[in-house]
């Protein structure tokens, strides 16, 4: 019997219009050419969108345009920031991105990483005075796509719940980690340390769809499906095993602020609150490493081949089948680059009005 929230999917799935990943990159990227943010920018942040939504990612993609459209034009988010970069050790690198978005610095921090790791080995890159970064994973594929093994963090403002704890304390403060793969797409980790991130629950609610149960609380702290009431998430794991999430949640923070020198969770503005002028000075924190450097590359490249091939054919519960990290989002980009990304019905309408707003074209 099909569950509840499976009818829901479906019946949002069939509302949807399907727009083509090409022409939704470009509206967003004009989109925020037109709000001011420089070409270089704008592209970078409409990659980044793009590429999460194809990869089944909705809560990271595009959605996010309108809240991005906002805080540029109120300030908080410089669209033509300056990008510096310093180099402190032969392994490591500060990014500064002078309180733009995310996305452009987060990507010249691994650019970095993979040149100082191309040259020793291992790099170490953080970003500072930022904003929001989209999904962490967009990062460590970029790292994966030339030849290197990447880890990406990131912090946010308070929205989980510590284990045992009644108030939201961490962010949902993401992990990611990917390896190339020799022959295929990279092993993919993308995944928030709450059991599902912040702007998965602004997607039910665009969606009109209930939030699973055991995952969110109220503002009295008591369970809640009900996407508007929403008040605090769960860490990985659930009431009785959310010790696991809480403390890869630290972990996360200590990487992405306390060792950049940017502010913890507790310290941050909100990102939906009402303040749009003033900035959040986020950080992220990413690892790059060549697979060559403990061992050969013929051996890395086995090894994986061998790993990923072992797990893929372990037994599996009727209907399903094991997959590696990655699996699914890339079964999703290959259906939704022929079929194309679905949209919607309240974001649609959220993307008619920004295009009448700038005088775009409209995105369907």
């Amino acid at each position: 019997m099909a569950t509840a929230q499976g009818q829901w999917q479906d019946a949002m799935a069939d509302a949807a219009v399907l727009v083509s990943p090409a022409r939704l990159e470009h509206f967003v990227a004009a989109a925020l050419r037109a709000a001011g943010t420089a070409d270089e920018a704008a592209g970078a942040v409409a990659r980044a969108l793009a590429s999460t939504s194809l990869r089944g990612v909705d809560s990271h993609g595009v959605r996010l345009l309108p809240h991005y459209l906002r805080v540029v034009e109120g300030g908080r988010v410089k669209g033509r920031a300056k990008i510096a970069v310093e180099t402190r050790a032969p392994v490591a690198a500060v990014v500064d991105a002078d309180d733009g978005f995310g996305h452009p610095a987060s990507y010249r921090a691994v650019a970095e990483g993979c040149r100082l790791a191309a040259a020793n080995g291992l790099a170490m890159v953080s970003v500072v005075n930022s904003s929001h970064f989209g999904a962490a994973g967009c990062y460590a594929l970029e790292a994966a796509g030339q030849g290197m093994i990447a880890f990406a963090f990131g912090n946010s403002d308070s929205f989980v719940l510590p284990h045992d704890g009644v108030a939201p304390f961490h962010g949902t403060t993401p992990i990611a980690f990917a390896a190339p793969v020799r022959g295929e797409r990279p092993y993919l980790i993308d995944m928030a340390t709450s059991i599902v991130p912040w702007n998965r629950v602004q997607d039910y609610r665009s969606k009109g769809m209930p939030v699973p149960e055991d995952v969110a609380v109220d503002a009295a702290g008591r369970p809640t499906t009900e996407p508007a009431d929403v008040a605090a998430l769960l860490p990985l794991g659930g009431r009785r095993y959310g010790f696991k999430g809480a403390a890869l949640a630290s972990l996360a923070e200590i990487l992405s602020a306390i060792v950049t020198g940017m502010p913890y969770c507790a310290a941050l503005l909100p990102m939906a609150g009402p303040d749009v002028t003033t900035p959040r000075h986020l950080g992220h924190f990413f690892i790059v490493m060549r697979p060559d450097v403990l061992t050969s590359l013929d051996s890395y490249e086995a090894g994986m081949a061998a790993y990923l091939a072992d797990l893929r054919r372990q037994p599996a519960q009727p209907g399903s089948r094991v997959m590696a990290p990655g699996d699914r989002e890339w079964a999703t980009l290959d259906q939704r680059n022929a079929a194309g990304i679905p949209v919607a019905p309240a974001l649609l309408g959220e993307f008619a009005a920004i295009a009448e707003r700038y005088r775009l074209e409209p995105i369907a």
